[in-house]
């Protein structure tokens, strides 16, 4: 790309750099060609001070700090909900456009929670280089694999009750859970017994309900964030979802299995069209 498009082109910072998700956003960031006039990676005391090597050149990680979003024009958010709520808030405030990966602020009714292919609409009024910072909340890992399958089957047949179940892998879960998943399988392997740090019980060569918390209606908060969201992207909140969520042994790629009950008949020509 020439000198004047990288001068032109937005100022990024990767909040949470050293984690799974922060290294993903680097590596989309380069797979795409993402234009970018600087960077910043962005992470906690204990990662400050420690090099990052992207697009060959070292970079030098930084704590996040209040005044971390001087001159950001984008920030793309991926270390804990907590950490959003804070320093979310504050970004936009220094007038950076927030792309937040956790659930911090995705049912909240002043912003978007968008799945660019499904609903982009959703964030039209904000504009880059306004210099008006805002929030874009992204949805969870289900419910974007979910509503890319059958949103082009809504908008031809609308989808009026929809049952889900996931098999989620351990990259959700975050890079700690990938090595203990690892440790685990060698463990077992070698009949000792298995590593529980990041779950509570055995997850090398097993099957368990999502590790989420048990809400008061029997759900746990993995499908309940399914059903809210679904409802809050498709802007109906009448439509009927039910899910079930799985940890499987897996080191990537969630998995899911959709069946949809539609408003009227529909045959497969007008959704691959």
């Amino acid at each position: 790309m020439s000198l004047k498009e990288v001068e032109s082109a937005p100022s990024l910072a990767i909040v949470g750099v050293t984690g799974a998700v922060g290294q993903e956003f680097l590596q989309v960031l380069s797979d795409r060609d993402f234009p970018y006039r600087s960077i910043k990676m962005l992470a906690s005391k204990k990662s400050a001070g420690k090099i990052q090597v992207f697009e060959n050149k070292e970079y030098v990680i930084e704590e996040l700090m209040d005044d971390s979003f001087d001159d950001v024009d984008i920030a793309l958010f991926s270390a804990g909900g907590s950490i959003s709520k804070k320093f979310g808030p504050i970004a936009v405030n220094r007038g950076s456009i927030v792309i937040d990966n956790s659930s911090a602020f995705r049912m909240d009714d002043n912003v978007p929670l968008v799945i660019p292919e499904v609903n982009p609409h959703a964030m039209s009024h904000i504009k880059l280089y306004s210099g008006k910072g805002a929030l874009i909340a992204n949805p969870n890992c289900s419910t974007i694999i979910c509503l890319m399958a059958a949103t082009p089957i809504h908008r031809h047949s609308k989808v009026i009750r929809m049952v889900v179940s996931t098999y989620q892998a351990a990259s959700g879960a975050g890079a700690a859970a990938m090595e203990e998943l690892k440790l685990q399988t060698h463990e077992v392997l070698e009949d000792k017994s298995p590593t529980c740090n990041i779950f509570k019980e055995q997850y090398a060569f097993n099957l368990f309900s999502h590790n989420a918390p048990i809400l008061p209606n029997g759900y746990n908060e993995e499908e309940m964030k399914l059903v809210k969201e679904t409802r809050k992207i498709w802007n109906d909140h009448n439509v009927k979802v039910t899910a079930t969520c799985i940890r499987v042994p897996v080191m990537r790629a969630h998995a899911e299995s959709v069946n949809l009950q539609l408003e009227k008949p529909l045959d497969e020509t007008p959704c691959i069209s």
